[in-house]
This record gives structure tokens, C-alpha cells and sequence, in this order.
């Protein structure tokens, strides 16, 4: 399966994205999406800690509103955030003033200049509402961690088949994505950090 998305799209949803950063040196920029949850999003960070990587986490407002304790460790522990609209909107679903105040509303939660579009989805007029506030973070792999049909040496063997210097990947610290998540991601730490890559911060 090709995690990479696809190149031809990426003119068509604008050039304000970043999809990966261009880069010399071995650098995976880690990153979660739509946290925090109690239980799965400390598991997480005890990961990290364990291998001293850090993440970038796209959190949805609504679940920082509930969770600020989980919230404020994240960014106690030296990770990052960003804004992932407060109840997680699928931007081609909503209307553009509908969707601005969204992440406004999230963003009363989550202090941050980055953002990214929960599934994917934003539109052209979206994009220019947002851009001159927020730099857009999409990605260069996604685990599909979400996918419960898939075992996790299937995920695995998605993400050191798709990585690359200044890959985004993407992770999602969800109930849904959990048992795939948790297993997996100390074994992608122990291969990147084989193939020497280290961690970098959006």
C-alpha cells in the first residue's frame, strides 16, 4: 500500500501545505492526530520518553477542553501541538465560515500556529481563510494505524516501505487506532533509530 499522498493532488488543495520537509539529513517529523484520550495519549508519551523522540500532536479542542491535564503534559514533556478544529470537521463537509470558526473555537484551547485538517479535507477558500494565521501541516505517510482490518505488521511494513529524510508521519493517539498504535510504534522508533534517522519538530 502507498501511504505517500499523492503528488498530483497536492497542486489542486494549494501550495500553503507543507507535505514533507525538504532535507539533507535523516529527520522523521513524528506527528498524532485527533488527541487527547486518557489512557492512550500517556501511553504515548511514555514511548516517547522511553526513546527520547519528539512528536508533534494535532489535538481536536473539544478532547483538550475535557483533557487539559493530558494536554498540558504533552507540552510539559517538550512535544508540540497544533490545531485539529474542536469537533474534528471534514472540511468538504462544511461550509468555509462554519469551518473558520471551528478552529477558532479550538484554538481558544490549543495555542499554536499549525494546523492540520482532520481527514484531509479542506478546500481552496479554507485554505486562504487560514493561511495568513496558521502554517497547514498535511503529511508524506500515514500509518492507517486507524484501520482495524489491517495487523500491525501491516502498518509496519507501510511505514519503513514509505519513509524518507523529512518524512511527516502520521499516527493517531485514538481509541479507534489504539491496538495498532501502541504496537507498532516502538517498533518504527527501533527502525528509524537503526537506520539512523532522529526526530525533528514541525
Amino acid at each position: 500500500m502507498n501511504l505517500q499522498f499523492p503528488r498530483f493532488f497536492r497542486p489542486l488543495v494549494g501550495r500553503n501545505i507543507i507535505w514533507r520537509k525538504k532535507t539533507s539529513s535523516k529527520v522523521i517529523y513524528l506527528t498524532f492526530d485527533d488527541g487527547p484520550v486518557p489512557d492512550i495519549t500517556p501511553a504515548v508519551l511514555a514511548i516517547l520518553d522511553q526513546y527520547n523522540w519528539k512528536a508533534t500532536f494535532f489535538c481536536v479542542g473539544e478532547n483538550v477542553s475535557k483533557h487539559p491535564d493530558i494536554y498540558n503534559e504533552i507540552l510539559q514533556q517538550g512535544h508540540k501541538t497544533g490545531n485539529h478544529t474542536y469537533n474534528h470537521l471534514k472540511g468538504f463537509s462544511c461550509n468555509s465560515a462554519d469551518y473558520l470558526l471551528n478552529v477558532q473555537k479550538a484554538a481558544q484551547f490549543i495555542d499554536s500556529d499549525l494546523f492540520r485538517p482532520p481527514h484531509g479535507q479542506i478546500s481552496a477558500k479554507q485554505i486562504k481563510l487560514l493561511k495568513n494565521d496558521y502554517q497547514l501541516v498535511m503529511w508524506d505517510v500515514i500509518t492507517h494505524d486507524y484501520n482495524q482490518k489491517l495487523t500491525p505488521e501491516q502498518v509496519l511494513s507501510n511505514i519503513t516501505n514509505n519513509v524518507r529524510s523529512g518524512s511527516i508521519v502520521v499516527f493517531h493517539d485514538s481509541v479507534k487506532a489504539a491496538d495498532n498504535m501502541l504496537t507498532v510504534l516502538p517498533l518504527a522508533l527501533d527502525f528509524w533509530i537503526s537506520k539512523g534517522y532522529t526526530f525533528g519538530l514541525l
